[in-house]
């Protein structure tokens, strides 16, 4: 199973019921789900910049989750960027998804 959300209506699902974690250019959306592995995605408002630039986002925090990131099972996760997050390096966008999944892992109660 791949662990991608991609449809307009799961990602609907996780925002409306999800829990809510921030950093200062991210903020990222966990709800619990029944299924074993976890499904991820990735959310980058137009205000970002053009699609070249909001894709290179994606792409470093798809990168940066793949390999950084210990993801709990049991969860679907939606990662949204905030103005701002294009101007970080591949270095500070590291250590912040890091904050930000640290944060869930610190306050996960369900």
């Amino acid at each position: 199973m791949e662990h991608r959300l991609r449809k307009h209506n799961q990602f609907n699902y996780v925002y409306k019921k999800g829990e809510r974690f921030h950093t200062e250019h991210f903020t990222l959306f966990v709800v619990k789900s029944k299924f074993q592995s976890y499904r991820i995605g990735f959310s980058v408002n137009k205000k970002i910049g053009k699609a070249n630039k909001r894709n290179l986002l994606k792409r470093r925090l798809k990168e940066i989750t793949r390999r950084e990131i210990k993801i709990s099972p049991f969860c679907n996760y939606v990662v949204l960027a905030k103005e701002g997050a294009e101007s970080l390096d591949f270095d500070g966008l590291r250590k912040e998804v890091k904050r930000l999944f640290e944060k869930f892992e610190s306050k996960k109660n369900f």
